[in-house]
């Protein structure tokens, strides 16, 4: 068994708003772009325009539609790996590639030690290990590790490339271990809630639930509009042709 950190200095993750992604995928293309070149590198694509499309991707968006008393909506699910405070993906590891670093408790991946046995994969709830067919070892977000500490950036650029893509802030990172970081205090301001925490798994990452609607959508009150009558000429000529 792979050894946890009794504690980490901080406690680094992303708070992300269900209220406000628009499921644009931004976020996806970004940390896409990003990690080809990163840490992780490469992230393989396997016949893109093929008919066996396979690839690696850290960050996944899901659209549901949900049914609520106001009626319905849809709500945009981005999906990528959480971080957790004792994560199944790094106890089941045999050989101690997968690990949580003691100083900012982000999850990471060695890759010179992955076996490619995929246990981590099977250990995780949450279906955010990828497994990279091309160089058989296994993948994951690392919070754009290479970015986030990167002194040749500029320091509002310091962020994961998801957050910095999102073009309606509903991704934010920070410290979640500091109960007065602005990631803490939207979570205590919004009910940020841990994703399946039935499973004890202490996920740092943390969702913040889509807000009620106040009303409903507007009805359409507006008469039907009257059937466009063909013009003469051959304008009209060529429009009744059309319609036949």
């Amino acid at each position: 068994m792979t050894c946890l950190p009794s504690q980490t200095g901080k406690k680094l993750g992303l708070v992300i708003d269900l209220d406000t992604c628009v499921g644009c995928q931004a976020c996806v293309t970004a940390c896409k772009e990003w990690n080809t070149g990163g840490h992780m590198a490469p992230l393989t694509d396997i016949d893109p325009y093929g008919g066996n499309v396979d690839g690696v991707w850290f960050n996944r968006v899901h659209s549901y539609e949900h049914t609520t008393e106001m009626g319905g909506r849809t709500v945009n699910f981005p999906r990528s790996c959480l971080h957790c405070e004792t994560p199944a993906c790094v106890t089941v590891c045999p050989t101690g590639a997968s690990y949580k670093r003691a100083s900012d408790g982000i999850v990471l991946i060695d890759e010179d030690k992955c076996i490619g046995c995929k246990l981590c994969s099977w250990a995780c709830p949450y279906g955010a290990r990828e497994f990279d067919t091309d160089v058989g070892v296994m993948k994951k977000c690392t919070l754009c590790v290479d970015r986030i500490y990167n002194d040749n950036l500029a320091e509002e650029d310091r962020v994961p490339a998801c957050v910095a893509a999102c073009p309606t802030s509903a991704r934010h990172f920070g410290d979640l271990g500091d109960p007065l970081s602005a990631v803490s205090q939207l979570v205590a301001e919004r009910g940020g809630v841990d994703l399946m925490p039935e499973l004890g798994y202490r996920p740092t990452n943390k969702y913040l639930p889509p807000r009620a609607h106040t009303q409903r959508a507007a009805s359409v009150t507006a008469p039907a509009l009257e059937p466009v009558r063909a013009e003469g000429g051959f304008l009209g000529w060529v429009d009744r042709m059309l319609s036949n």
